[in-house]
């Protein structure tokens, strides 16, 4: 049985990439549910996956993550994820949607929900801006500010994986930092009239397949300081690559709650990694840092195997079991698995909303 994806707005959720996609529960705001309806909704959600990953943005207010504890707290259960992300609002949508990919393979709650760390950094994620004046999740530089002031200045802003402000058209431009690895590109546009991310942005980062557009975001304005703005995410679209880039990653049994992980930190508890193998160092991929060894692994698959467009060359190989396979209809021994949940399973109770999709919110446990 797959692991329940949850979210904490309506925007975190976009549509599937395929009919398998699972979905996500969205949990309704604490100003529009009672307390006892929201700890009744949690209550059908474990009843039904075992486990529920929740993906809470950072920029949500206080009282959204306020909620979250007392639920669980309220039913003492172990088997709540409470996953935060400093993702922007597409980013974040992104991401909810890659761990609602990966939700109907065979990866276990604690790999899944500790996954989300690792798959944010390669999303790369910013927006064009009309102005910076109220940026403040990004670091603006004093230059950019006074730029800022010019009649019909924009900026190219990347918030993750390494923030970067660039003016858009300024002599000697200095490029967005993109991937080295194959990507597709997802767009919202706001209320600035520009085409800079498909003239510009495509061709330089070498965009595969056609932009997709979603409807913006209705927190993008807030995070980002200004509506006059097009934001966009570039991702790894494939499943069977995101599931090697995560089954590739050793993985660990977190010390404190007995989950499995991956990376440095347990995504249900919260409790750091403190024991270490002897692994040699090119079989070992830890996801804390910004930097990974499992960096160069993301790639375009391509038959039986995905190379990274960059400098250097890099292969990633995918199983034999995977090739022309989807990996959610291979259990653990490389086996079809007749309990994967396809996007035709029923939709659950109130606390699935309609489009929803198993979302993922790494939240960890207060000390």
């Amino acid at each position: 049985m797959p692991t329940a994806i949850a979210v904490t707005s309506a925007d975190l959720v976009l549509p599937p990439t395929d009919p398998g996609t699972p979905h996500a529960a969205v949990l309704p705001a604490p100003g529009t549910q009672s307390l006892d309806a929201s700890v009744a909704d949690m209550q059908q959600l474990l009843a039904r996956y075992g486990h529920v990953v929740v993906v809470c943005p950072t920029s949500a207010p206080p009282a959204v993550e306020n909620r979250l504890y007392a639920v669980r707290a309220l039913l003492e259960s172990d088997r709540i994820a409470l996953v935060r992300t400093d993702l922007p609002p597409l980013g974040a949508a992104v991401l909810v949607r890659q761990l609602r990919q990966l939700a109907g393979c065979e990866f276990s709650p604690g790999v899944l929900a500790s996954a989300a760390r690792l798959l944010a950094h390669y999303i790369y994620a910013g927006a064009v801006l009309g102005s910076v004046s109220k940026l403040d999740r990004v670091p603006v530089s004093l230059g950019s500010h006074l730029k800022g002031w010019l009649p019909g200045a924009h900026f190219a802003v990347l918030a993750g994986p390494t923030p970067q402000i660039t003016r858009v058209g300024d002599t000697g431009e200095t490029p967005l930092a993109g991937p080295e690895f194959t990507t597709e590109l997802l767009l919202a546009r706001g209320r600035l009239q520009t085409d800079w991310p498909t003239a510009t942005l495509v061709p330089r980062w070498r965009i595969q397949g056609a932009v997709q557009e979603t409807p913006l975001p209705e927190t993008s304005p807030g995070w980002w300081g200004t509506g006059k703005l097009v934001e966009f995410a570039a991702y790894l679209p494939d499943l069977p690559v995101l599931y090697q880039l995560v089954s590739s990653v050793r993985r660990e049994t977190c010390h404190w709650c007995a989950m499995d992980l991956i990376g440095d930190r347990c995504g249900f508890c919260g409790a750091p990694l403190t024991t270490t193998t002897g692994a040699p160092p090119d079989q070992t991929t830890r996801t804390g840092g910004a930097t990974h060894r499992a960096r160069g692994r993301a790639a375009q698959l391509t038959g039986s195997s995905a190379h990274v467009n960059g400098p250097a060359t890099h292969r990633i190989d995918v199983p034999a079991q995977l090739a022309g396979q989807d990996p959610r209809e291979l259990a653990p021994g490389g086996q079809p698995d007749t309990h994967a949940l396809g996007g035709g399973a029923p939709a659950g109770p109130r606390a699935l909303g309609p489009g929803g999709h198993p979302g993922t919110h790494a939240a960890h446990d207060r000390p």
